[in-house]
């Protein structure tokens, strides 16, 4: 005859084994899932990250904010677009550009539009407006630094 203790012990393991199985069962099946979301949220994100930078590659720059504060962002030139379009100190530098007998520096163009060039640190700011207007076509940059209007 088999012995109840070690008959009952058996019993009381099994059913903690099957509780368990059970309680594993349902934590897979929730990974599964979670897995199944993830993986659907990843798509998600990449057709997202593609169409905006789709819209980013074919929009125009917009005004925006920093720090608080409005600014506005130097668009790039396009045909069929003029100076107007862009705030007066940048048309300001233009003009200055525009007048000087060729290719000009920095200074230059600082004492065109009236700026203190006698401090390096206070042409920087110029310096960045200027090679913003580069970068956005309306203005050139020489290799040897000077800058030029677009021919």
């Amino acid at each position: 005859m088999l012995d109840p203790e070690l008959l009952e012990g058996i019993t009381t393991r099994r059913a903690e084994l099957d509780e368990l199985e059970e309680r594993l069962a349902k934590q897979l099946e929730a990974v599964r899932a979670e897995r199944d979301e993830l993986a659907v949220a990843e798509r998600v994100l990449e057709r997202v990250s593609e169409q905006l930078a789709d819209e980013r590659s074919s929009a125009r720059p917009i005004p925006g904010q920093v720090g608080g504060r409005a600014v506005m962002l130097i668009p790039p030139r396009e045909p069929g677009t003029d100076e107007s379009m862009l705030p007066p100190d940048y048309q300001r530098i233009i003009a200055a550009v525009r007048q000087a007998a060729g290719p000009v520096m920095a200074r230059e163009v600082g004492e065109g539009v009236g700026a203190d060039v006698s401090v390096k640190a206070k042409l920087e700011p110029l310096r960045g407006k200027l090679v913003r207007l580069v970068d956005r076509g309306w203005l050139r940059k020489l290799p040897d630094g000077r800058f030029t209007t677009r021919l």
